[in-house]
């Protein structure tokens, strides 16, 4: 396995004690730093370089979603796992495109495998890294109305959702009428969505979370307020998916 480079952030000594002491039996990964709120962390980072944040929600001088943001909006983020006593920020922890969200007290195990998780590569990066380029199919889908032609960007559509005879893709620009099948987009753009109902295909880079609406599961994706029902049959694949992304 690749080294990792790891800073700790978080406000209590003993909390980084034990995550130091964690970290020092994996052999894969080196603690490089610590820091006890979020802006000695934002230095830390700016002078460290560390691949990954081992990062705490409620700090002094700033929350650790705030500091996520910060550096996820960095041209090359470290990887970031959230090491937390607080369970109910999982859902904006994610948004943040964060990795892991662990519970304290943190195990060894635990920690372990979110750290694995770090190592592993999705499909489209394989792709970047072996040389096969972009991911396949086309990068905008075409779609003719009453105004013209409308040329979509793929990568803004979060969801393609089957309405009567048309699919509609909703994107952060709006919604827009497709002139195409849901099967013939997923046959294309397998790789890229997947589906969560009969009549309903995600982006899986964007979901961030699962929740209930009432007897029934929505999927959550960034950018769009549209959040499409989970049929019961696909339920535990698309679980299983976002434990994978998280």
């Amino acid at each position: 396995m690749t080294q990792l480079r790891v800073l700790i952030v978080d406000d209590e000594p003993l909390a980084r004690a034990r995550l130091q002491r964690q970290l020092s039996s994996i052999d894969y990964c080196t603690p490089v730093g610590e820091a006890a709120d979020s802006d000695s962390a934002l230095l830390q980072v700016q002078i460290l370089d560390p691949d990954l944040v081992l990062l705490d929600i409620e700090m002094p001088g700033g929350s650790g979603l705030e500091l996520a943001q910060r550096l996820s909006a960095r041209e090359c983020p470290p990887a970031i796992i959230f090491c937390t006593a607080h369970d109910e920020f999982a859902l904006p922890a994610f948004a943040t495109a964060a990795i892991g969200y662990l519970l304290k007290p943190v195990s060894v195990e635990q920690l372990s495998q979110a750290l694995a998780k770090v190592q592993r590569l999705n499909k489209p990066q394989q792709k970047l890294v072996n040389g096969g380029g972009e991911p396949c199919g086309r990068s905008r889908i075409k779609a003719v109305s009453r105004m013209g032609v409308e040329l979509l960007e793929v990568d803004a559509i979060r969801c393609l959702v089957a309405d009567s005879k048309y699919v509609v893709a909703h994107h952060l620009a709006g919604e827009t009428i497709l002139d195409e099948s849901l099967k013939e987009l997923e046959s294309e753009f397998g790789e890229r969505f997947v589906r969560v109902h009969r009549s309903a295909l995600v982006a899986a880079e964007h979901i961030i979370g699962l929740r209930r609406d009432g007897g029934h599961y929505r999927i959550e994706l960034d950018g769009v307020a549209e959040a499409p029902l989970v049929s019961r049959r696909m339920l535990p694949s698309v679980k299983a998916l976002i434990t994978e992304i998280c």
